[in-house]
């Protein structure tokens, strides 16, 4: 057998790169050193005729970041039995399609928990503390005028729940601990193992926290999750923390909620139509605004690659998935 130095393209496991037109992928040398990557904006062919040529080949797609994988476009593959993602989140593909098929679906929660996790505790110490809003005055040369700056708030002691929890929630919920929060949450189901109380939903997770740290999935259930509703059982004084999907909450009702002071802030890294963030909150400092980046770290794209790497390589030698989607 040839080595992995001499082998073709043509002997290597075949995978097909569902991606943005625009996304170059970080790490193509190393994939292609393993795969036969189709990749059909590399080629001249129109996209159309390359994906029905090769469609009969293909039992592998990775899709990259956002790409929707519809039930129209599996129609299109049918021997496709693999999809690995590159997000942890899954909303931009049909699972309920997978499963009709019988395709398996990966994806990188795992790589990300950490730093997202990270994140979500930052955009929370910023919006308690105004750290964000502190170094704009400053900036703005208004400490030699103003001379004194509004309080910031104690992350100490503040009840904390946790909306999803899995990979990156329970690693929220850590770091949270360590800093003497007391953490409950809401989850598709109770976790028997976790210490933390469980609530049934959020409104009265809400109506018994003081910040919200939404980690969930975006589907057809938590689509609109958080509401006016839940807004205000958490209250005046409460923030919302996003870093799952934008549309985990109702963002024009979170926009009159926080314009209105009937929530007292919010740290978001997610939109329901991004890149496009309500101009309503620009100007409010109770609110720490992130460009979708909480999992933007080299050692989380490393990670991702190992994940990515790992599930192929175990699909293709009949080995366990790492990181298996449940079918539930």
């Amino acid at each position: 057998m040839a080595d992995k130095e001499t082998q073709q393209p043509e002997e290597l496991p075949v995978i097909f790169l569902h991606r943005p037109p625009s996304f170059i992928l970080p790490f193509g040398d190393h994939l292609r050193s393993q795969f036969h990557v189709l990749d059909p904006y590399e080629s001249p062919e129109p996209y159309d005729s390359f994906l029905a040529r090769h469609a009969p080949s293909i039992r592998a797609l990775m899709t990259m970041g956002p790409t929707l994988v519809s039930a129209e476009f599996l129609d299109r593959l049918p021997v496709l039995e693999l999809i690995v993602a590159t997000s942890a989140g899954l909303d931009h593909i049909d699972l309920p399609a997978c499963r009709s098929r019988g395709i398996v679906v990966t994806n990188a929660s795992s790589a990300f928990a950490e730093d997202v996790a990270d994140c979500a505790v930052g955009l929370l110490i910023d919006v308690l503390r105004r750290i964000s809003a502190a170094d704009r005055f400053v900036r703005g040369r208004m400490w030699p005028v103003k001379e004194t700056y509004p309080l910031g708030f104690k992350l100490g002691g503040k009840r904390v729940g946790i909306v999803g929890l899995g990979s990156i929630g329970s690693e929220v919920a850590k770091r949270l601990s360590a800093f003497g929060c007391t953490i409950a949450y809401t989850s598709r189901n109770k976790k028997q193992s976790v210490p933390f109380p469980f609530y049934a939903n959020v409104r009265d997770l809400a109506a018994n926290s003081d910040v919200l740290v939404l980690c969930c999935a975006l589907t057809k259930e938590t689509y609109h999750l958080v509401n006016k509703d839940v807004m205000v059982a958490l209250g005046k004084e409460g923030v919302i923390i996003n870093v799952g999907r934008g549309s985990l909450i109702n963002e024009k009702e979170l926009v009159q909620c926080l314009v209105g002071g009937e929530i007292g802030g919010a740290g978001l890294d997610v939109y329901e139509n991004e890149p496009n963030v309500p101009k309503e909150l620009f100007g409010l400092d109770n609110v720490v605004l992130s460009p979708h980046s909480a999992g933007g770290t080299p050692e989380a794209f490393e990670a991702v690659l190992q994940l990515t790497v790992g599930n192929l390589r175990a699909f293709f030698s009949n080995k366990p998935l790492v990181s298996e989607v449940s079918n539930e």
